[in-house]
Protein backbone atom coordinates (compact mmCIF):
# COMPACT_ATOMS: atom_id res chain seq x y z
CA UNK A 1 0.00 0.00 0.00
CA UNK A 2 2.83 2.32 0.91
CA UNK A 3 4.67 1.92 -2.74
CA UNK A 4 1.33 1.98 -4.30
CA UNK A 5 0.36 5.68 -2.24
CA UNK A 6 4.23 7.02 -2.96
CA UNK A 7 3.62 5.77 -6.69
CA UNK A 8 0.33 7.66 -7.01
CA UNK A 9 1.90 10.78 -5.51
CA UNK A 10 5.37 10.83 -7.19
CA UNK A 11 3.10 11.13 -10.43
CA UNK A 12 0.74 13.64 -9.35
CA UNK A 13 3.97 15.27 -8.72
CA UNK A 14 5.14 15.35 -12.10
CA UNK A 15 1.89 15.54 -13.91
CA UNK A 16 1.03 19.09 -11.61
CA UNK A 17 5.12 19.77 -12.38
CA UNK A 18 4.31 19.15 -16.58
CA UNK A 19 1.17 21.70 -15.78
CA UNK A 20 3.21 24.23 -14.53
CA UNK A 21 5.82 23.91 -17.14
CA UNK A 22 3.65 24.44 -19.66
CA UNK A 23 1.48 27.80 -18.19
CA UNK A 24 4.80 29.11 -17.82
CA UNK A 25 5.79 28.70 -20.93
CA UNK A 26 3.02 29.97 -22.80
CA UNK A 27 3.27 33.13 -20.31
CA UNK A 28 6.83 33.37 -21.85
CA UNK A 29 5.32 33.68 -25.29
CA UNK A 30 2.43 36.14 -23.81
CA UNK A 31 5.52 38.62 -23.24
CA UNK A 32 6.31 39.04 -27.03
CA UNK A 33 3.74 41.30 -27.02
CA UNK A 34 5.92 44.14 -25.09
CA UNK A 35 8.91 43.44 -26.88
CA UNK A 36 8.13 46.87 -28.83
CA UNK A 37 7.47 48.85 -26.18
CA UNK A 38 10.46 47.76 -24.43
CA UNK A 39 12.74 48.61 -27.02
CA UNK A 40 11.41 52.16 -27.60
CA UNK A 41 12.36 52.64 -23.98
CA UNK A 42 15.57 51.51 -24.85
CA UNK A 43 16.15 53.76 -28.10
CA UNK A 44 13.86 56.75 -26.67
CA UNK A 45 16.53 60.37 -25.79
CA UNK A 46 15.56 60.23 -22.00
CA UNK A 47 18.63 60.49 -19.99
CA UNK A 48 20.68 57.61 -19.27
CA UNK A 49 19.49 57.78 -15.19
CA UNK A 50 15.85 57.87 -16.31
CA UNK A 51 16.20 55.32 -18.74
CA UNK A 52 17.91 52.70 -17.04
CA UNK A 53 15.66 53.21 -14.24
CA UNK A 54 12.49 52.52 -16.81
CA UNK A 55 14.33 49.34 -18.08
CA UNK A 56 14.82 48.18 -14.58
CA UNK A 57 11.47 48.57 -13.10
CA UNK A 58 9.44 47.40 -16.74
CA UNK A 59 11.73 44.57 -17.19
CA UNK A 60 11.28 43.18 -13.40
CA UNK A 61 8.01 43.54 -13.62
CA UNK A 62 7.46 41.75 -16.89
CA UNK A 63 10.03 39.18 -15.53
CA UNK A 64 7.77 38.58 -12.61
CA UNK A 65 4.59 37.03 -15.03
CA UNK A 66 5.98 33.87 -15.65
CA UNK A 67 7.19 33.96 -12.60
CA UNK A 68 3.98 34.44 -11.26
CA UNK A 69 2.09 32.11 -12.98
CA UNK A 70 4.72 29.14 -11.91
CA UNK A 71 4.01 29.90 -8.38
CA UNK A 72 0.26 30.07 -9.13
CA UNK A 73 0.16 26.45 -8.69
CA UNK A 74 1.54 26.46 -4.91
CA UNK A 75 -0.80 25.76 -1.92
CA UNK A 76 0.26 29.24 -0.66
CA UNK A 77 -2.14 31.53 -0.09
CA UNK A 78 -0.74 34.09 1.70
CA UNK A 79 2.48 34.16 -0.55
CA UNK A 80 0.05 34.46 -4.32
CA UNK A 81 -1.17 37.34 -2.42
CA UNK A 82 1.86 39.35 -1.21
CA UNK A 83 3.32 38.34 -4.81
CA UNK A 84 0.54 39.83 -6.77
CA UNK A 85 0.60 43.15 -4.34
CA UNK A 86 4.19 43.45 -5.28
CA UNK A 87 4.27 43.01 -9.15
CA UNK A 88 0.75 45.24 -9.43
CA UNK A 89 3.24 47.65 -7.42
CA UNK A 90 5.86 47.30 -10.13
CA UNK A 91 3.50 47.75 -13.14
CA UNK A 92 2.44 50.57 -11.52
CA UNK A 93 6.03 52.09 -10.94
CA UNK A 94 6.74 51.03 -14.40
CA UNK A 95 3.40 52.94 -16.06
CA UNK A 96 4.65 55.98 -14.20
CA UNK A 97 7.86 55.82 -15.47
CA UNK A 98 7.24 54.76 -18.78
CA UNK A 99 4.38 57.30 -19.34
CA UNK A 100 0.29 56.47 -20.08
CA UNK A 101 1.07 55.31 -23.04
CA UNK A 102 2.49 52.33 -21.55
CA UNK A 103 -0.34 51.56 -19.38
CA UNK A 104 -1.28 48.74 -21.67
CA UNK A 105 1.40 47.26 -19.51
CA UNK A 106 -1.30 46.60 -16.68
CA UNK A 107 -2.16 43.98 -18.25
CA UNK A 108 0.15 41.68 -16.96
CA UNK A 109 -0.78 42.28 -13.25
CA UNK A 110 -4.24 41.90 -14.00
CA UNK A 111 -3.63 38.31 -15.07
CA UNK A 112 -1.94 37.50 -12.09
CA UNK A 113 -4.42 38.58 -9.81
CA UNK A 114 -6.86 36.30 -11.77
CA UNK A 115 -4.54 33.45 -11.75
CA UNK A 116 -3.25 33.90 -8.20
CA UNK A 117 -6.17 35.06 -6.20
CA UNK A 118 -9.39 33.44 -4.68
CA UNK A 119 -12.19 34.63 -7.67
CA UNK A 120 -13.46 37.71 -5.23
CA UNK A 121 -10.63 39.17 -4.32
CA UNK A 122 -9.18 39.20 -8.17
CA UNK A 123 -12.10 40.46 -9.45
CA UNK A 124 -11.87 43.30 -7.19
CA UNK A 125 -8.33 43.47 -8.01
CA UNK A 126 -9.07 43.16 -11.87
CA UNK A 127 -11.46 45.99 -11.93
CA UNK A 128 -9.24 48.12 -9.88
CA UNK A 129 -6.38 47.57 -12.34
CA UNK A 130 -8.90 48.30 -15.21
CA UNK A 131 -9.73 50.81 -13.98
CA UNK A 132 -6.43 52.56 -13.54
CA UNK A 133 -5.09 52.09 -16.86
CA UNK A 134 -8.40 53.66 -18.13
CA UNK A 135 -7.34 56.80 -16.44
CA UNK A 136 -3.78 56.49 -17.43
CA UNK A 137 -5.29 56.11 -21.22
CA UNK A 138 -7.03 58.57 -20.77
CA UNK A 139 -4.27 60.95 -20.20
CA UNK A 140 -2.48 60.16 -22.99
CA UNK A 141 -1.33 62.52 -25.97
CA UNK A 142 -3.71 60.19 -27.93
CA UNK A 143 -6.78 60.11 -25.28
CA UNK A 144 -8.34 56.73 -24.67
CA UNK A 145 -7.28 53.38 -26.34
CA UNK A 146 -10.84 51.82 -26.81
CA UNK A 147 -9.96 48.76 -28.38
CA UNK A 148 -6.85 47.82 -25.92
CA UNK A 149 -9.21 48.55 -22.75
CA UNK A 150 -12.15 46.20 -24.19
CA UNK A 151 -9.32 43.93 -24.38
CA UNK A 152 -8.48 44.17 -20.70
CA UNK A 153 -12.02 44.08 -19.72
CA UNK A 154 -12.70 40.92 -21.95
CA UNK A 155 -9.20 38.85 -20.40
CA UNK A 156 -10.76 40.47 -17.16
CA UNK A 157 -13.88 37.63 -17.24
CA UNK A 158 -12.45 35.43 -19.42
CA UNK A 159 -9.11 34.89 -17.17
CA UNK A 160 -10.55 34.94 -13.97
CA UNK A 161 -13.61 32.72 -15.04
CA UNK A 162 -10.96 29.85 -16.52
CA UNK A 163 -8.95 30.51 -13.14
CA UNK A 164 -12.02 29.61 -11.44
CA UNK A 165 -12.81 26.10 -13.90
CA UNK A 166 -9.01 25.04 -13.07
CA UNK A 167 -9.81 26.17 -9.52
CA UNK A 168 -12.29 23.97 -9.29
CA UNK A 169 -11.05 20.71 -11.04
CA UNK A 170 -7.96 21.08 -8.43
CA UNK A 171 -10.15 21.18 -5.60
CA UNK A 172 -11.86 18.24 -7.11
CA UNK A 173 -8.83 16.20 -8.22
CA UNK A 174 -7.58 16.58 -4.43
CA UNK A 175 -11.25 15.20 -3.15
CA UNK A 176 -10.88 12.63 -5.01
CA UNK A 177 -7.26 11.92 -3.93
CA UNK A 178 -8.31 12.27 -0.04
CA UNK A 179 -11.28 9.75 -0.79
CA UNK A 180 -9.14 7.19 -2.34
CA UNK A 181 -6.35 7.87 0.57
CA UNK A 182 -9.46 7.21 3.08
CA UNK A 183 -10.89 4.27 1.11
CA UNK A 184 -7.19 2.29 1.29
CA UNK A 185 -7.04 3.09 5.01
CA UNK A 186 -10.62 1.65 5.76
CA UNK A 187 -9.22 -1.56 3.76
CA UNK A 188 -5.74 -2.27 5.28
CA UNK A 189 -8.03 -1.91 8.93
CA UNK A 190 -10.67 -4.06 7.94
CA UNK A 191 -8.42 -6.67 6.42
CA UNK A 192 -5.86 -6.26 9.62
CA UNK A 193 -8.92 -6.89 11.81
CA UNK A 194 -9.86 -10.12 9.83
CA UNK A 195 -6.52 -11.44 9.67
CA UNK A 196 -5.20 -10.60 13.68
CA UNK A 197 -8.33 -11.14 15.17
CA UNK A 198 -8.92 -14.99 14.01
CA UNK A 199 -5.49 -15.31 14.03
CA UNK A 200 -4.74 -14.31 18.00
CA UNK A 201 -7.82 -15.70 19.30
CA UNK A 202 -6.62 -19.20 18.33
CA UNK A 203 -2.96 -18.11 19.54
CA UNK A 204 -5.24 -16.87 22.51
CA UNK A 205 -6.84 -20.88 22.85
CA UNK A 206 -3.96 -22.60 22.24
CA UNK A 207 -1.46 -20.86 24.61
CA UNK A 208 -4.42 -21.41 27.23
CA UNK A 209 -4.44 -25.45 26.57
CA UNK A 210 -0.44 -25.47 26.65
CA UNK A 211 -1.16 -23.30 30.45
CA UNK A 212 -3.47 -25.64 31.07
CA UNK A 213 -1.73 -28.76 30.05
CA UNK A 214 1.29 -28.14 31.99
CA UNK A 215 -0.22 -27.23 35.25
CA UNK A 216 -2.43 -30.56 35.04
CA UNK A 217 -0.74 -33.03 32.43
CA UNK A 218 3.00 -32.01 31.99
CA UNK A 219 3.98 -34.94 31.67
CA UNK A 220 2.42 -35.15 28.44
CA UNK A 221 5.17 -33.06 26.18
CA UNK A 222 4.66 -34.97 22.87
CA UNK A 223 1.03 -33.00 23.00
CA UNK A 224 3.00 -30.29 24.22
CA UNK A 225 5.60 -30.23 21.78
CA UNK A 226 2.54 -30.49 19.06
CA UNK A 227 0.43 -27.44 20.68
CA UNK A 228 3.42 -25.10 20.63
CA UNK A 229 4.13 -25.80 17.25
CA UNK A 230 0.96 -25.39 15.68
CA UNK A 231 0.84 -21.73 18.13
CA UNK A 232 3.99 -21.06 16.11
CA UNK A 233 2.36 -21.56 12.68
CA UNK A 234 -0.69 -19.63 13.41
CA UNK A 235 1.78 -17.12 14.55
CA UNK A 236 4.12 -17.31 11.62
CA UNK A 237 0.69 -17.59 9.24
CA UNK A 238 -0.89 -14.28 10.59
CA UNK A 239 2.29 -12.53 9.96
CA UNK A 240 2.57 -13.65 6.68
CA UNK A 241 -0.69 -12.41 5.89
CA UNK A 242 -0.16 -9.30 7.39
CA UNK A 243 2.72 -8.35 5.57
CA UNK A 244 0.31 -9.61 2.07
CA UNK A 245 -2.32 -7.66 3.34
CA UNK A 246 -0.37 -4.15 4.26
CA UNK A 247 0.98 -5.48 -0.14
CA UNK A 248 -2.33 -5.37 -1.17
CA UNK A 249 -2.02 -9.14 -2.40
CA UNK A 250 -3.91 -11.04 0.40
CA UNK A 251 -6.90 -12.82 -1.00
CA UNK A 252 -8.86 -15.39 1.36
CA UNK A 253 -9.53 -18.98 0.54
CA UNK A 254 -12.71 -20.73 1.76
CA UNK A 255 -12.06 -24.19 1.37
CA UNK A 256 -8.73 -22.88 4.14
CA UNK A 257 -11.06 -20.82 6.03
CA UNK A 258 -13.14 -23.92 6.74
CA UNK A 259 -10.38 -25.90 7.34
CA UNK A 260 -8.84 -23.25 9.79
CA UNK A 261 -12.56 -22.97 11.67
CA UNK A 262 -12.27 -26.83 12.37
CA UNK A 263 -9.11 -26.69 14.26
CA UNK A 264 -9.72 -23.52 16.22
CA UNK A 265 -12.52 -24.69 17.10
CA UNK A 266 -11.00 -28.00 18.01
CA UNK A 267 -8.23 -26.76 20.18
CA UNK A 268 -10.95 -24.85 22.08
CA UNK A 269 -13.38 -28.01 22.68
CA UNK A 270 -15.96 -26.71 20.49
CA UNK A 271 -17.73 -29.16 18.90
CA UNK A 272 -18.08 -28.26 15.15
CA UNK A 273 -20.34 -29.49 12.25
CA UNK A 274 -18.74 -27.69 9.41
CA UNK A 275 -18.85 -28.56 5.45
CA UNK A 276 -16.34 -31.39 3.81
CA UNK A 277 -16.53 -29.40 0.52
CA UNK A 278 -17.25 -25.52 -0.60
CA UNK A 279 -17.90 -26.33 -4.57
CA UNK A 280 -22.21 -25.64 -4.13
CA UNK A 281 -20.71 -21.60 -3.39
CA UNK A 282 -20.89 -19.84 -6.40
CA UNK A 283 -16.83 -18.73 -7.07
CA UNK A 284 -17.91 -14.76 -7.38
CA UNK A 285 -18.78 -15.20 -3.49
CA UNK A 286 -15.90 -17.30 -1.76
CA UNK A 287 -13.81 -14.90 -1.00
CA UNK A 288 -16.19 -12.50 0.07
CA UNK A 289 -17.62 -15.27 2.17
CA UNK A 290 -14.64 -16.78 3.44
CA UNK A 291 -14.00 -13.57 5.52
CA UNK A 292 -17.53 -13.69 6.79
CA UNK A 293 -16.66 -17.71 8.07
CA UNK A 294 -13.42 -16.58 9.31
CA UNK A 295 -15.23 -13.58 11.55
CA UNK A 296 -18.40 -15.86 12.82
CA UNK A 297 -15.46 -18.43 14.20
CA UNK A 298 -13.91 -16.00 15.72
CA UNK A 299 -16.78 -14.17 17.26
CA UNK A 300 -17.90 -17.90 18.26
CA UNK A 301 -14.58 -18.72 20.15
CA UNK A 302 -14.60 -15.11 21.75
CA UNK A 303 -17.79 -13.99 22.80
CA UNK A 304 -20.19 -16.97 22.84
CA UNK A 305 -19.45 -19.27 25.13
CA UNK A 306 -20.45 -21.83 22.97
CA UNK A 307 -20.50 -26.27 23.12
CA UNK A 308 -20.76 -26.53 19.78
CA UNK A 309 -20.86 -24.26 16.16
CA UNK A 310 -22.69 -25.64 12.85
CA UNK A 311 -21.77 -23.76 9.80
CA UNK A 312 -24.14 -24.27 6.59
CA UNK A 313 -23.17 -22.97 3.06
CA UNK A 314 -25.03 -22.39 -0.37
CA UNK A 315 -24.68 -21.17 -3.44
CA UNK A 316 -25.60 -17.70 -2.54
CA UNK A 317 -25.42 -18.02 1.39
CA UNK A 318 -23.41 -18.78 4.71
CA UNK A 319 -24.30 -19.13 8.00
CA UNK A 320 -22.51 -19.82 11.63
CA UNK A 321 -24.88 -20.70 13.99
CA UNK A 322 -23.71 -22.00 18.03
CA UNK A 323 -25.31 -22.39 20.49
CA UNK A 324 -24.15 -20.34 23.05
CA UNK A 325 -25.60 -16.84 24.38
CA UNK A 326 -26.72 -14.45 22.25
CA UNK A 327 -24.95 -11.66 25.17
CA UNK A 328 -22.22 -11.61 26.71
CA UNK A 329 -21.31 -9.24 29.11
CA UNK A 330 -19.26 -6.81 26.67
CA UNK A 331 -19.02 -8.23 24.03
CA UNK A 332 -23.11 -7.64 23.32
CA UNK A 333 -22.82 -4.97 20.70
CA UNK A 334 -20.89 -6.81 18.61
CA UNK A 335 -22.43 -10.19 18.91
CA UNK A 336 -26.11 -8.74 18.62
CA UNK A 337 -26.31 -4.99 16.96
CA UNK A 338 -23.47 -5.02 14.66
CA UNK A 339 -21.31 -2.42 16.96
CA UNK A 340 -17.91 -4.53 16.37
CA UNK A 341 -15.42 -3.25 13.79
CA UNK A 342 -15.92 -7.02 12.22
CA UNK A 343 -19.80 -7.24 11.84
CA UNK A 344 -19.22 -3.51 10.38
CA UNK A 345 -16.46 -4.68 8.14
CA UNK A 346 -18.26 -7.65 7.26
CA UNK A 347 -21.64 -6.02 5.90
CA UNK A 348 -19.01 -3.23 3.85
CA UNK A 349 -17.45 -6.32 2.32
CA UNK A 350 -21.09 -8.08 1.27
CA UNK A 351 -22.07 -4.37 0.41
CA UNK A 352 -19.90 -4.80 -2.67
CA UNK A 353 -20.99 -7.88 -3.98
CA UNK A 354 -24.83 -6.82 -3.34
CA UNK A 355 -25.00 -8.89 -0.11
CA UNK A 356 -25.93 -8.09 3.53
CA UNK A 357 -25.21 -9.36 6.77
CA UNK A 358 -28.03 -10.77 9.32
CA UNK A 359 -27.05 -11.31 12.90
CA UNK A 360 -28.68 -11.32 16.11
CA UNK A 361 -30.17 -14.67 18.56
CA UNK A 362 -32.60 -17.51 17.69
CA UNK A 363 -35.14 -18.92 19.38
CA UNK A 364 -34.47 -21.87 21.55
CA UNK A 365 -30.98 -20.27 22.52
CA UNK A 366 -27.48 -19.94 20.16
CA UNK A 367 -26.98 -17.04 18.13
CA UNK A 368 -27.01 -16.90 14.45
CA UNK A 369 -24.94 -15.27 11.50
CA UNK A 370 -25.84 -15.55 8.07
CA UNK A 371 -24.49 -13.61 5.16
CA UNK A 372 -26.51 -13.68 1.67
CA UNK A 373 -26.64 -12.56 -2.14
CA UNK A 374 -29.95 -12.24 -3.49
CA UNK A 375 -30.49 -14.23 -6.19
CA UNK A 376 -30.65 -12.14 -9.67
CA UNK A 377 -33.61 -13.16 -11.77
CA UNK A 378 -33.11 -13.90 -15.32
CA UNK A 379 -34.32 -11.31 -18.20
Amino acid sequence: MADRCTSDSVAGDKADRRRRVGVTAFSCVFLSWSVPGAVDIARSDVPAGLKAAQLAVTIAYLVSYPIGTWLSGADRPRLKMWYVAVATALGLAAVWLDGPDYSLLLIYALALGAIMLPRRAAIVVAGGITAVAFVASALSPGGPDWGNLALMVALTIGITSFAKVGGDLKAANQEVARLAVAEERARVARDVHDVLGHSLTTVTLKLGLIRRLLETKPGEVERLIIEVGEAEQLSRQALSEVRATLSGYRSASLSAEVAGARAALASAGIAADLPRAVDNVLPQYQESFAYVLREGVTNVLRHSGATSCEVRLGESWLEVRDNGSAVVEDAGASRVDGGGAGLTGLADRLAEIGGRIDAGPVPGGGFLLRASVPRQVPA
